[in-house]
């Protein structure tokens, strides 16, 4: 039986500079909220570890609160497949609200809990079940940002827009640091294990609650709108795939490329931002109030080059770029590690974990787009959410662990050919990845692997 087919809706209007502006400012103060949340705690735990768990061993105490670090971690696949289906369901608005009240609950019970001399087993199951929260908030929000700024950004400027994503993740990551460079110096070593540990977590929860009133405020995406009228016009008899059914049954290609992406992108990242500090330490020899500047300094500066990076993507093209970071990772990574490795000098250091940096950079500024781009409306935040959490759960969690682990095991070299290889399939997986046209609307820039079942569904999706 032939069934009449729906027309597409009208491509939106280029929404103008400021409204853009103040879209895309509300969305990525909750993602900088989020991650001071989640850095602050991996700042701080050296302070309330024997608070949430018994007297004894200090290292056994710094063991517990990582293992419930890692619980977070663990949370981030589920947080990417429910608050990534929210989004695509209920709109961006709404699964971004939701997902930054989350990291504020999470950060108002640390801050608020009492210790295990208080109340004893219930500590750490507060704890543990803030964690969970900040878990689920942080996986989800990666895909319901990413759809959110790639959809509010106008054609030709989709990638600059985006990579204010990252500008938000290393901003915060720079004010838990900064919270505790302050904290350390204003208080005693008595006063920050005694109650000075819960200022940041106040400060993150206070924080939380101002942006979700601002996202509440916030413009929804007309794009996640026009996705609403297309499914309002389709026939009652229409039925077309949703949720995780569309997306394994019609994107696998899109779906096998954002794992390659992310791979090699997260590895780089953590290796680069966060275990290249404690590879400063243990290896170069450099001290550890040296190379808190050395990261300080670094991580500013780039920060500062994603949004350049992501207006070059706008101008030459995602694929360039990501073979860019990909290739030079490839080549750099061995010498770069090793010579990080041998340098005592500060000055030397900064520059080689910034030169580093400047090829992370090519993945972080197009996270966000180059996989938003794959995926129609109706599976966005779904599609780029929850393959980037399953990612960054796995690879991104174990980064550290393996690199120590190649490190006491005396291999520590096979861990720079372990992140030469992460970048390899990255390489590999930008082969995937159909360049949009940089005019087009986001609507219109990829189609399904396999045709809808249905030959009434439209073909602009």
């Amino acid at each position: 039986m032939s069934q009449s087919r729906t027309p597409s809706p009208p491509s939106p209007p280029a929404p103008d500079r400021a409204r853009v502006t103040a879209n895309v400012v509300r969305g990525c103060l909750g993602n900088l909220v989020e991650w001071y949340d989640w850095f602050a705690y991996a700042t701080f735990s050296i302070y309330f570890a024997s608070v949430f768990f018994p007297e004894g061993n200090q290292t056994a105490q710094l063991l517990s609160t990582a293992v419930v670090f890692a619980v977070g971690f663990l949370m981030r696949p589920l947080g990417g497949w429910l608050l990534g289906a929210y989004a695509d369901r209920f709109g961006r608005r709404r699964a971004l609200t939701l997902s930054v009240t989350l990291m504020s609950a999470g950060s108002l019970t640390i801050a608020l809990a009492p210790g295990h001399d208080t109340i004893g087993f219930w500590a750490p199951a507060l704890l543990v079940l803030a964690r969970l929260a900040q878990g689920l908030s942080v996986g989800g929000e990666f895909g319901s940002s990413a759809s959110y700024l790639s959809e509010v950004a106008p054609p030709g400027k989709r990638g600059f827009y985006s990579s204010f994503q990252y500008v938000s993740i290393v901003l915060g990551q720079l004010a838990a640091l900064l919270v505790a460079i302050v904290l350390q110096n204003v208080l005693t070593e008595d006063q920050l294990h005694g109650w000075g540990w819960r200022v940041p977590f106040v400060i993150g929860a206070v924080a939380g609650l101002v942006v979700m009133y601002l996202r509440r405020t916030m413009e929804e995406s007309e794009h996640f709108e026009r996705e609403q009228a297309r499914k309002a016009a389709q026939a009652p008899d229409n039925r077309e795939r949703k949720g995780l059914i569309a997306l394994f049954a019609e994107y696998p290609r899109q779906l096998l490329a954002v794992f390659g992406l992310a791979i090699g992108g997260t590895v780089a990242f953590y290796t680069y931002t966060t275990y290249l500090q404690k590879y400063l330490v243990n290896t170069a020899g450099i001290p550890k109030s040296t190379v808190t500047v050395i990261g300080f300094a670094a991580l500013f500066v780039y920060m500062l080059m994603q949004p350049f990076v992501g207006a070059l993507s706008d101008r030459v093209g995602r694929r360039p770029v990501m073979f860019a970071f990909s290739g030079g990772c490839m080549l750099l990574t061995v010498p770069l590690m090793t010579l990080l490795g041998r340098t005592s000098s500060p000055l030397i250091a900064f520059l080689l974990m910034t030169f580093a940096l400047t090829f992370v950079t090519g993945y972080s500024a197009l996270a966000a787009i180059i996989k938003a781009e794959m995926f129609p409306t109706k599976v966005r935040a779904l599609g780029v959410g929850l393959p980037h959490a399953l990612v960054t759960a796995t690879f991104g969690g174990l980064t550290e662990p393996i690199a120590l682990g190649l490190k006491d095991a005396g291999h520590e070299n096979l861990f720079f050919w372990y992140v030469t290889g992460c970048a390899g399939l990255t390489f590999l997986a930008t082969l995937l990845v159909r360049e949009p046209s940089r005019t087009s609307h986001l609507e219109t820039v990829t189609a399904p692997s396999t045709p809808p079942r249905s030959a009434g569904t439209a073909s602009r999706v």
